[in-house]
């Protein structure tokens, strides 16, 4: 059998003949370990990592994305079915109790138990624990990175146990890294720590390394043989750009590696946020998320990482990820999630290109928006029209998306849609007044080709923006509007992002969609 770091759940049971000859051979080490132990077992419950369905809402949600990810990963790894877990709707049902000690192989740990009927159960790379005891790890190790400017992070593995009510991360046995045997740190595991007011909004997770098990360091009720990954959906998840950016990217960066084996852990839980993502979420972890916050399971794993890894705003730098990731890749994945059909565009696609505007209703939206939509059918293009009613549901927007060519959009968090277009496709920001060309180029612009798109900026002028209504011709807003920037976000978002609608000189802005039109209609 291949080591188990990508196919945790591998174990078959063992029958007939060969089940008696091997329970011959192995009674003595049984009855040795049974004898060493302070108690005598009822029953033996093998921990096997429950795939998607484990109960209620999150479990349905799981459940269509298992056959895609286990498609994915046919080709690479073998398959081996596990025998069937403990019929419970409750998470608990993967406690345990110990029969054999885990012995050593040095890869991980090959634990071979009696199972409630009476016949072998072998696990390969699993821990097996009591109920009611410690993880059998040798020393643990804990390294933090605190020197990003986006994020904090610690890397843990060993005997690590997640205590979610209590928001506490135990690290037992780490003594040897030449830290105080009792110690603590805290992180916010959310990638915007520069911007204070918003980590605020996030959860608190305490990290405590300990000397060997002792009071404190609470007793594992509930054992796994797969990583996990704490985080946040806090912060300003609600919007797609800090989704994407915030929570999706790092996520990727973070636990891809692990190839769906993997407990996703989120502070801040927000079920309907998960749901809204459930389809890119499913692609990295094939388990349901757990509540860290209302969890009062003491649960142990053999590593986990609290905070995610960020590089960059709707963005990925390969030299950082040490992984070989790219925007490329994380596009793939979203592709698959979303089961896109579109990789490319091509002018052999259709006869007439297709476009999609992406419509804002509070702040920058387009006051003349049906001129424009008009005028961008008079060029050629195929129009879609997509207010936030149409945005609402991501997964249909994102098919509506990859099926066009082009996406056009005043400054904002519906041009993250980018994310969704066919390879070559052309993105188009129309950039609102106010010396905003350096803010919008960094959010997306910089990004748009190293997702393999092209990019087009609209910058408006003072006669395309409502401000012309509210201040004379020789205020700050017009004469210098870099001074208000100076003065701080709260002032910038105030008067040129949450404070103007734009409206469009309709034939310049003809003149650029031709230009793209002929872009995209001309081999």
């Amino acid at each position: 059998m291949k080591r188990g770091g990508r196919n945790e759940s591998g174990k078959q049971l063992v029958s007939g003949g060969g089940a008696a000859a091997v329970c011959l051979l192995l009674l003595p080490l049984v009855v040795l370990a049974v004898l060493k132990s302070d108690f005598m077992p009822q029953q033996v419950i093998h921990i096997a990592e429950t795939s998607i369905g484990e109960a209620g809402v999150e479990g349905a949600i799981w459940q269509p994305r298992q056959q895609l990810v286990a498609k994915s990963k046919a080709a690479h790894d073998p398959v081996v079915e596990a025998p069937p877990s403990p019929a419970s709707g409750d998470e608990t049902s993967d406690k345990v109790v110990d029969a054999n000690r885990a012995l050593k192989n040095g890869k991980g740990f090959l634990a071979t138990n009696v199972g409630m009927d009476g016949s072998l159960v072998k696990s390969g790379y699993n821990y097996c624990v009591h109920a009611d005891a410690d993880v059998a790890a040798a020393r643990s190790k804990l390294s933090c990175n605190f020197s990003s400017y986006r994020t904090n992070m610690c890397a843990m593995q060993g005997d690590v146990r997640l205590h979610g009510k209590a928001a506490t991360v135990y690290v037992v046995s780490a003594s040897d890294d030449n830290r105080p045997d009792n110690g603590t740190i805290t992180i916010r595991p959310y990638p915007r720590k520069w911007e204070t007011p918003t980590m605020q909004l996030v959860r608190e997770v305490t990290i405590r390394w300990r000397a060997p098990p002792g009071p404190g360091a609470p007793r594992c009720t509930v054992t796994y043989d797969v990583p996990a990954v704490v985080f946040s959906t806090g912060g300003y998840g609600v919007n797609i750009f800090h989704a994407i950016t915030d929570i999706i990217m790092p996520l990727y960066n973070t636990a891809r590696e692990y190839d769906g084996r993997v407990r996703l852990v989120a502070t801040n839980y927000d079920r309907k946020w998960i749901a809204k993502y459930r389809h890119a979420l499913s692609m990295l972890s094939i388990y349901p998320i757990i509540d860290f916050d209302a969890d009062n399971e003491v649960r142990c794993f053999p590593s986990v990482h609290v905070g995610t890894e960020s590089h960059k705003e709707l963005g990925i730098d390969s030299a950082l990820s040490g992984k070989g990731y790219t925007m490329l890749g994380f596009r793939g994945l979203l592709r698959s999630a979303y089961s896109l059909k579109r990789e490319w565009v091509t002018p052999k696609n259709r006869v007439r290109p297709r476009l999609v505007m992406v419509l804002r209703r509070n702040s920058r939206a387009l006051t003349n928006e049906a001129q424009v939509l008009a005028a961008a059918t008079e060029v050629g293009f195929e129009v879609v029209a997509a207010g936030p009613e149409v945005v609402r549901d991501l997964a249909k927007f994102a098919q509506t998306v990859n099926s066009c060519d082009v996406l056009v959009g005043v400054h904002g968090a519906g041009l993250s849609n980018m994310v969704f277009l066919p390879r070559n496709g052309t993105v188009v920001q129309i950039v609102p007044w106010g010396e905003m060309k350096w803010p919008a180029w960094t959010s997306y612009g910089e990004p748009v080709a190293p997702m393999g798109l092209r990019y087009v900026e609209y910058e408006t002028t003072a006669e395309e923006t409502t401000l012309k209504y509210v201040y004379q011709r020789n205020h700050t807003v017009f004469t210098d509007p870099v001074s208000l920037h100076k003065q701080g976000f709260n002032m910038l978002w105030e008067t040129f992002l949450n404070g103007q609608n734009v409206t469009l000189d309709v034939d310049r802005f003809r003149g650029v969609l031709q230009h793209i039109y002929r872009s995209v209609t001309i081999t």
